[in-house]
Formats: structure tokens, C-alpha cells, sequence
């Protein structure tokens, strides 16, 4: 059994992506029931891992990140992604995913790839790939010092830099101090319509009146999204006058919150944190021009301030993102406020101490399961310990009765005849002290001395038995005390062979208990979350059939320990069996007639005590 968890541990993990990295993590993005509970259209979406010591191994990749590899979860198609921090010394790192196609309502695994640090692998992440066409501005603000570049393929970098703010909630992010102006140049990507989708993370310094956030205006149209007395709005202009969202419940100070709005045609909805939060039933007018982040460059309308606060990770799209999409990316990039969002499995480590199937079917295996399998452990522990002392003893058992019988089959009986005892246990003098202890371990030689001491006490108590001869009464004595002393030899030879018989056949029934207990968990858990599909089935499955492996594990080797075992066990038993007839024949024979039943106690021989049985 322990050869067969071990092979399994140690074999090589099947379905590698590239061999030449050693080490690969499973992400799943759960927006089922049983996660994040999202149950609008997705689409496309550049997801956030955010790695660390806890979760990613910063001494096995490369310094800068460069062997980061994602894969999907056919462990074949590669997945574009980009860095945005990737420090190894403080062992923290944010990249981004670009997850094609996300449905609601199921759950969405790939791969991460690591651990080619000593290789060729040089960085292969790509920004502009990250994003979909529909994304015409991303900023990370992770430059310190320098104006806001953007990530997307279009190129819409701001004009200016503003205020670093190292402590953001993403890396690096932008501090608003209320006067200074970030302006993004106008560009074709950004010329906007009535559909359009902008969004970023922001925290109120103070509560202020009418703060801005971001505004664009162009001649009497114009648009701008901000936080008054910490009630987030968005505000539409045009020649007709002046349009806001309506208010909704105020956001405390110093805490991130995700900000988006969503302009699909006739009206604008204002989502907090994912949700929505106010409707504006204005279309969003056709602006190209400039862009600014923070103090407009122009009030949009009468007292309008800049943000006095942070702003992370702004972005632009010219599409109006389903609210599935909203939710998702507010929940995602929040860090731990969504804990069953994304999930990063253990890692597994190509041809390490656990990777591959084997891997996953030990982690699923319940306590239960391990209750079982640790008392089949035990079973084949004792099994192979008893095999292998039984093998030990039947093979000196066999090379003593081998060298017993060679000296049997020349010996003289009269060498039975009163005398001394060393003279009797050598054999008559054929045995040296190195063959002596080689035949003591013979249940023949054993027995052979049982005989001899019976017929010693007989021609002890009466010498004339020589002349007269052994009686029948006296035979049967001699060939009875022979015989339990093969009862007591045969037994020797069984024991501890009864608790092979129990590995046989109770180690299969354990095992099938704890498979059947694991599948009846298995399913009490679906049952329990209401989510029927492979993923969450196969894995329970499968490690309850390892209490089914480890049953099997415990009875085949004990089998076929058995059979040979009681084989040589079985030719110990015939070749006693055979001596003792031949034994007693002989010494009938030599001893024939009728004899004194006139017998001493046994203890009063000199020499009886002195033999080994």
C-alpha cells in the first residue's frame, strides 16, 4: 500500500502545459450560487490576481515576474494577461487576466504557471492584448512621478502627472488634493456618444459640496461625475439645461469605494459597489474634447470643486457594460471583501511530492476516509512484518530439517542407547557445534530428541529392555508423546497466520466502508449546496475510492504472502509427518519384543532436562 501512494505521489503530472515550468496553481472564478452570486450578463473581463506570500511562492518565480504564465482550463489555450506590480521582496504582485466570454451563474478555472526562474523564460505579458476593443482607457497609476499611461492598445496617456499615492488600493494609485487637474488628451478612441461605460475606485478625503471627480465639455454638452456631501452623482448638461442623478445614501470618508456609470442610450445608471444606485433618464451627449480628472478645467456647473481624496483604476469603454460586468469587476478588485469571488488552489509541483490526479484526490479525501485508510495502513504494516518473520522461520525451519536428514538417513540407532546426552544430541558425533545450532531450528531434530528421551527413560528404569524389548503399550507411549509434540511443531509453523486471513478478507470490506461513507458525504454535501456538476462531483468521488485502492492495497500482497507461506508450511507438515512414521518404525523395530513398563519419573534423568524442544 505504501508502495502504491507513493508511486502515485511521485509520478508525473499529466496534462502539463509546458514542461519546462515546474510548478502550476488553479484559479476559479466563482460567480455561481455559492460565490459571488451574479446572475447578469458578463462578457469579457480582465480579472485582478493579487499574489502573496500566502498564496504564491515569490523564491520559485523570477524577480520580475517574467516566468508568470496563465494557461485556460483546457490546460492547452494561453491566456493574455499583464503586470502591473511584481515585487519580490515585499512578496506582493498584481496582474491582470483577460478571461474571454464570462457567464453568470457558473464557475470559470484556469491556470497559473510559475517556477522556470533558472530557464529561458522571459516576460510575456502584454497590456494591449489584456483588454478587449471595447476598452479604450485603463490607468493603473503605478508610475511614480509620471503622468498616467494607458494600458490599452489605444494609447490614451494623460497630458500631466499628478500626486502619487503609494498606499492605494491596487499598487500604486492617485491622490486628489482638491486643486491640481489631470487632463487627458482628446483622442478618436474617446470621442463618446450616447453609450459609453466609465468607472473607477475612489475615497472621500472630507466630505465636501459639489467635488469633482471627472468632467468632459464641449461648447453647451458636457457631462461630469462626482461626490457631493458624500453622495455620489452624475451630472448632465446640454442647451436645455442642467440634469442630475438623484441622490442616494451618502459614503463615509477614507474608505474605497467602486464608482461606475453606465450610459446605454436614453439614460445613465449610477452603480455603487456593484449595485445600482441612481438613474439619470438623460442620454449622454456626443463629446470630443479633453478630459480632465479632479478640478474640471472649467465649472460644469456653479460651485464645482475637484475631489479632495484617491482615485485607483480608472477606465473608459465606448460599449455600455452589462451590470453583471459592474459587479464583477467591484467585487473582484476589492481584495478580501469577496473572499468566495476567486479562489487560488495549493500549488502543485510537477513530478513534486504532490502533483497531478493523485494530488486532488488526496486533498478531497475526508477525515473519515483517513480514519479507514490509516487503520489499513496499519493492517499492511503488521502483514508485511508477519510475512516477513514467518518467511524467516519457515527458511530456517527448511535448512534445518535439511541438514537434519541428511544425517538422519546414515545414522546408527544404536546410538539411542544409554548414554550421554551430548553424544545424543550431535547425532552420534556427526553434528559439530555450527550444525547443531542450524538443526535445533528443525522441527525434525526437535522431535527426533522427544523420541530419544522417551526410549532413555525407558532403558534407564530398565536396562533389560535391550534384550527383551520395547512393549506395544510402550510404543504407543513413545509414538504418543511424538505426536503432540508434531501438534506443538505445527503449531509453531501456523502462528500468526490467522491475522494474514483477517488482512484477506476484512481489508477489502474497510475499504468498501470508507468508499461508501465518502460517496454518501460527497453527495450530502451537493445536496447541501444545490450545485450539481463534474467538477464538484468527481473529485469526493474519487478520493472515496482510495479507501476501495487502500482495502485492495492491504488484501492482494497478503494473499499471495498467504498461499506461499502455508505451501511451505504445508511441506514442514509432510516432512514431520513422514519422520515420525519412519521414526517410530524404526525404533519398533529395533527395539522389538516384550518390555518393562517399570518407568522413572522423568525428572529423575540427569539428562532430561538439558533437551531442547
Amino acid at each position: 500500500m505504501g508502495w502504491l501512494i507513493l508511486s502515485g505521489l511521485c509520478s508525473p503530472t499529466f496534462a502539463w502545459w509546458n514542461d519546462e515550468w515546474t510548478i502550476r496553481k488553479k484559479i476559479t472564478l466563482d460567480t455561481s450560487s455559492t460565490g459571488s452570486a451574479i446572475s447578469d450578463p458578463i462578457g469579457t473581463a480582465a480579472v485582478l490576481i493579487r499574489l502573496h506570500d500566502g498564496n504564491f511562492q515569490f523564491a520559485s518565480a523570477k524577480d520580475d515576474g517574467g516566468d508568470l504564465r496563465f494557461v485556460a482550463e483546457d490546460d492547452k489555450t494561453p491566456l493574455a494577461f499583464h503586470i502591473e506590480k511584481f515585487d519580490s521582496l515585499l512578496d506582493e504582485a498584481f496582474v491582470w487576466v483577460k478571461l474571454p466570454d464570462l457567464k453568470p451563474g457558473t464557475r470559470t478555472s484556469f491556470w497559473l504557471y510559475y517556477g522556470n526562474s533558472g530557464g529561458k523564460a522571459v516576460r510575456a505579458d502584454d497590456p494591449k492584448a489584456t483588454y478587449d476593443d471595447s476598452t479604450v482607457l485603463v490607468y493603473h497609476f503605478a508610475g511614480k512621478g509620471q503622468p498616467p499611461v494607458d494600458a490599452t492598445k489605444f494609447g490614451n496617456n494623460a497630458q500631466n502627472a499628478g500626486i502619487t499615492d503609494e498606499g492605494s488600493l491596487i499598487g500604486n494609485g492617485l491622490r486628489l488634493d482638491g486643486q491640481g487637474t489631470i487632463t487627458i488628451p482628446a483622442s478618436p478612441s474617446l470621442a463618446s456618444g450616447a453609450v459609453g461605460t466609465w468607472s473607477a475606485w475612489i475615497k472621500l478625503g472630507v466630505l465636501q459640496p459639489d467635488a469633482t471627480i471627472f468632467s468632459r465639455r464641449e461648447s453647451a454638452n458636457g457631462f461630469r461625475i462626482g461626490v457631493d456631501d458624500g453622495v455620489p452623482f452624475v451630472e448632465v448638461t446640454r442647451a436645455d439645461g442642467l440634469q442630475r442623478s438623484p441622490p442616494g445614501a451618502a459614503i463615509a470618508p477614507n474608505i474605497w469605494r467602486h464608482l461606475a456609470m453606465v450610459a446605454d442610450g436614453p439614460r445613465i445608471t449610477l452603480f455603487l459597489d456593484g449595485e445600482q444606485y441612481a438613474v439619470l433618464n438623460v442620454p449622454l451627449p456626443a463629446l470630443n474634447t479633453a478630459a480632465s480628472i479632479g478640478r474640471p478645467q472649467t465649472d460644469v456647473s456653479p460651485g464645482g470643486t475637484g475631489l479632495n481624496g484617491g482615485l485607483d483604476e480608472l477606465e473608459l469603454s465606448k460599449v455600455a457594460r452589462p451590470a453583471g460586468f459592474i459587479k464583477l469587476t467591484a467585487l473582484n478588485q476589492a481584495g478580501d471583501k469577496a473572499p468566495k469571488l476567486l479562489t487560488l488552489a495549493e500549488d502543485e509541483q510537477k513530478g513534486g511530492f504532490i502533483s497531478g490526479y493523485f494530488a486532488v484526490i488526496l486533498k478531497s479525501v475526508t477525515p473519515d476516509g483517513w480514519i479507514v485508510i490509516g487503520i489499513l495502513m496499519v493492517m499492511a504494516l503488521l502483514s508485511w512484518i508477519i510475512m516477513a518473520n514467518r518467511l524467516g522461520y519457515l527458511n530456517g525451519v527448511a535448512k534445518g530439517n535439511t541438514r537434519f536428514l541428511r544425517e538422519w538417513n546414515g545414522l546408527d540407532l544404536a546410538t539411542l542407547d544409554l548414554g550421554d546426552m551430548e553424544n545424543l544430541k550431535s547425532l552420534g558425533g556427526r553434528l559439530d557445534a555450527v550444525h547443531q545450532r542450524v538443526v535445533r531450528r528443525a522441527p525434525l531434530y526437535r522431535l527426533y530428541h522427544i523420541g530419544v528421551v522417551e526410549i532413555q527413560r525407558r532403558l534407564a528404569a530398565n536396562p533389560e529392555i535391550e534384550a527383551t524389548g520395547l512393549s506395544a503399550q510402550s510404543i504407543e507411549a513413545i509414538r504418543a508423546s511424538i505426536d503432540g509434540g508434531q501438534v506443538r511443531e505445527t503449531q509453531k509453523l501456523s502462528r500468526l497466520m490467522v491475522f494474514l486471513t483477517l488482512s484477506i478478507s476484512g481489508g477489502p470490506f474497510l475499504g468498501l466502508l470508507g468508499t461508501v461513507i465518502g460517496v454518501m458525504i460527497t453527495f450530502a454535501a451537493i445536496a447541501e449546496q444545490g450545485d450539481v456538476n463534474v467538477n464538484a462531483i468527481a473529485p469526493g468521488i474519487a478520493a472515496a475510492l482510495v479507501a476501495t485502492v487502500a482495502g485492495l492495497s492491504v488484501a492482494i500482497p497478503a494473499l499471495f504472502g498467504y498461499n506461499y507461506l502455508i505451501s511451505q508450511t504445508k511441506d514442514a507438515t509432510n516432512d514431520m509427518r513422514v519422520f515420525v512414521r519412519e521414526f517410530v518404525t524404526k525404533f519398533a523395530e529395533f527395539y522389538s519384543g516384550t518390555g518393562d513398563n517399570l518407568i522413572p519419573r522423568k525428572e529423575e534423568l540427569p539428562y532430561a532436562n538439558s533437551v531442547r524442544r
